[in-house]
């Protein structure tokens, strides 16, 4: 069976990712950069009612900064930007914008498909 050309491969590999993005969307299913941004919230959030505030920090943004030391990142980079989004999350309560395509009440919340319950 000959290849596809690469032109037709990209376009329906476009076309698949723009299907699954929109299903995606329509279950309201949180992402990894999602899960990832909370995560850190409720882990600098956390840090900050320690006793230590200042040291949990430290070690938390050693620990993240560590890892993505690994990855290649610029260590400098990282450190300032860990702290800039501690600052942000300190002064906020809930420091999130609202994704419009999730609606504004629970009401718009779907059902569960496993369970026929909400979420």
């Amino acid at each position: 069976m000959a290849r596809k050309p690469k032109e037709q491969r990209n376009e329906e590999q476009r076309v698949r990712q723009s299907e699954l993005r929109a299903r995606k969307r329509a279950e309201r299913r949180a992402d990894r950069d999602d899960m990832a941004r909370t995560l850190l919230w409720l882990m600098i959030r956390a840090a900050q009612r320690d006793p230590n505030p200042r040291k949990a920090l430290d070690g938390l943004r050693d620990a993240i900064v560590t890892e993505l030391e690994k990855q290649g990142f610029h260590v400098k980079y990282a450190e300032d930007d860990f702290e800039a989004l501690a600052a942000k999350y300190a002064r906020n309560l809930n420091p999130f914008l609202k994704k419009r395509h999730l609606g504004t009440t629970s009401d718009d919340v779907p059902t569960d498909p496993a369970s026929g319950s909400s979420s």
